[in-house]
């Protein structure tokens, strides 16, 4: 009988290599994905496919394998940069690439507006709509969304793109954008890098100075929202809302 080689190797590392080839013909990432739809595949198995190949001492279906457990799920993986993949033993340059790339296009596709725009009348609505925009997000960026008459999405504009604590926004900047879209209300929105929403004094400055504005040209502000995740919310809701919490 046959004995494993010693750890380390070349003949081990081979055997390492070879995981993949050891499954059956049908078991492959790839020739399951092309007899049964990549719907069908386990999230590993969708990794596998997008790193094509493994690299020395580690197949490909380990190698997607360690990335997942290292972030924890897909969801998790949207948030990664290039630096994060290429901290990843097996994960260079190219492959580097080929993740960011799909995770770019996730983000994009879950923050492109639907055909028909929806309404937003609750804060729970507003959060819905502009999670999307937020995530992987490690400065401060600030939103504008133009409403009409029943609060359906007119248009959805980033006005500025701060730092990690701060982004500088006027009150006219915010109008200009409501005036120009014929808006009958607007959202105001931003997001908090750090995932905890709660306000702070310029937060509340800002949106005082906005209300002001917004009365002397017959528009409504519907509401101020600061974007945040529910794990680091005090109260676990994820975001803020300046008129649920009566600063309207």
């Amino acid at each position: 009988m046959s004995e494993d080689p010693p750890p380390g190797s070349p003949a081990a590392n081979a055997f390492a290599q070879n995981r993949l080839l050891a499954l059956s013909e049908g078991q492959r990432p790839r020739e399951r994905a092309l007899a049964l739809g990549v719907g069908a595949l386990a999230d590993v198995e969708l990794l596998a496919l997008i790193l094509r190949s493994g690299t020395r001492g580690l197949d490909v279906v380990t190698l997607a394998s360690r990335l997942l457990a290292e972030a924890g799920s897909l969801h998790a993986l949207a948030r990664w940069r290039d630096a994060d993949f290429r901290r990843l033993k097996g994960i260079g340059k190219v492959k580097s690439i080929q993740l960011c790339t799909v995770m770019e296009i996730t983000r994009r596709v879950l923050g492109a507006e639907r055909r028909l725009p929806p309404e937003l009348h609750t804060p729970e609505d507003i959060y819905a709509f502009l999670r999307p925009r937020t995530l992987g997000l490690e400065v401060e960026k600030c939103w504008v969304v133009s409403l009409n008459s029943r609060n359906r999405v007119l248009r959805c504009a980033e006005l500025t793109s701060g730092t990690a604590r701060q982004t500088l926004v006027s009150a006219s900047e915010v109008l200009r954008e409501a005036v120009r879209e014929g808006a009958s209300a607007f959202v105001l929105a931003h997001n908090h890098p750090s995932g905890d929403p709660r306000p702070s004094a310029a937060d509340a400055g800002i949106t005082r100075k906005v209300r002001a504005a917004a009365e002397l040209v017959d528009i409504s502000l519907h509401d101020h929202v600061i974007l945040g995740e529910p794990a680091a919310d005090p109260i676990g809701l994820g975001y803020y809302s300046f008129r649920r919490g009566g600063m309207l």
